[in-house]
């Protein structure tokens, strides 16, 4: 092999390790990810929900044998994230109420109907929070009002902040949270059914926000 092959070889090779480098840096970062719970990292400013990785759930007691669950497929919402953390800081979220989903297409029909949720009349699912106080590190009990078919009742959920940091594929600042809390249906005229299908309903919420883009 003459010395000009042995160099392109060589340069090829070289090339190589280097896209092999490249293409396993990012497996690499999100293996290696890591968030933080010290909000004085946090950039102020207004995040949006990540619908695709935001859960929120209702279960209820179904005839004494199981907490029956349903989730709601479509929702949007905010952060204003302040310079204090959580107890400065607002949210709101709103749900699309035809987009609940038991997994029972007949049984989503009736939930959707006049009889429950109404959802031609009433679209919407809407909560907004009003205070928040800490329990701990990262953690705390978050007050707002919740509004069913027009009716605005104050709820309570036990909120966790799980972290911030760039996400690694993206690279947009990213909170995520953990909310869990109780309500009775029957507050909101939601009597429908009881007691066969009880009255206390369970919230669980997964929500990831993303920082929104300077000027959007």
């Amino acid at each position: 092999m003459n010395p000009s092959s042995v160099r392109t070889a060589w340069v090829r090779a070289l090339l190589g390790v280097m896209l092999l480098s490249a293409v396993a840096c990012t497996p690499l970062q999100v293996l290696t990810h890591s968030v933080s719970q010290n909000e004085a990292r946090v950039p102020p400013g207004r995040y949006d929900i990540d619908p695709d990785h935001t859960s929120i759930t209702f279960d209820i007691d179904h005839f004494k044998y199981t907490r029956f669950t349903m989730r709601f497929d479509r929702k949007q919402g905010q952060l204003d994230w302040n310079d204090g953390g959580l107890e400065r800081s607002t949210a709101s979220v709103t749900i699309d109420a035809a987009s609940i989903d038991t997994n029972v297409p007949l049984l989503d029909k009736m939930v959707k109907s006049d009889s429950m949720l109404g959802v031609a009349r009433y679209p919407q699912i809407r909560f907004a929070s009003t205070r928040f106080v800490r329990t701990g590190d990262a953690r705390g009990t978050l007050t707002g009002d919740l509004t069913i078919r027009d009716v605005t009742q104050p709820v309570t959920l036990d909120v966790t902040f799980n972290g911030f940091a760039p996400d690694p594929l993206t690279k947009k600042d990213t909170l995520g949270f953990s909310a869990d809390g109780h309500f009775s249906r029957a507050k909101f005229g939601l009597a429908t059914w009881y007691p066969a299908v009880g009255d206390d309903i369970h919230v669980r919420i997964q929500a990831e926000f993303v920082k929104t883009p300077a000027g959007a």
